[in-house]
């Protein structure tokens, strides 16, 4: 695997970097749910502390309380498919009830979270 230069400079620097391949990020203030579709997000540690940056991607905002309408992606539906090995109707559902959050749908079909 190719590292990044942006990268490199980090690590010269004593900061660990890894890209994390995000699809999505969800942020849940307790007045709104920030939604950042296809981010950059990298995940850092230096002296015992972790931290993860999130940057570019198509930023969308709702307040909560709004009546809000899951859009379910083919490919998240497909992506959860592989991972767990589990029907698209049972996939569709979990991520209906995990507000399109792809982990959440994920543990909801492994019986980790109900």
């Amino acid at each position: 695997m190719k590292v990044p230069k942006d990268l490199k400079a980090l690590q010269r620097m004593g900061i660990k970097a890894e890209k994390i391949d995000a699809l999505r990020v969800t942020i849940e203030t307790p007045d709104e749910i920030i939604i950042i579709e296809s981010p950059m997000v990298m995940k850092t540690s230096f002296a015992g502390q972790e931290a993860i940056v999130v940057s570019g991607g198509e930023t969308k905002v709702e307040k909560k309380g709004e009546q809000q309408k899951v859009e379910i992606k083919d490919e998240d539906v497909k992506f959860v498919m592989e991972q767990t090995g589990k029907p698209e109707n049972e996939v569709r559902e979990a991520l209906v009830k995990a507000n399109g959050d792809i982990a959440k749908a994920i543990m909801i079909l492994n019986g980790q979270e109900s």
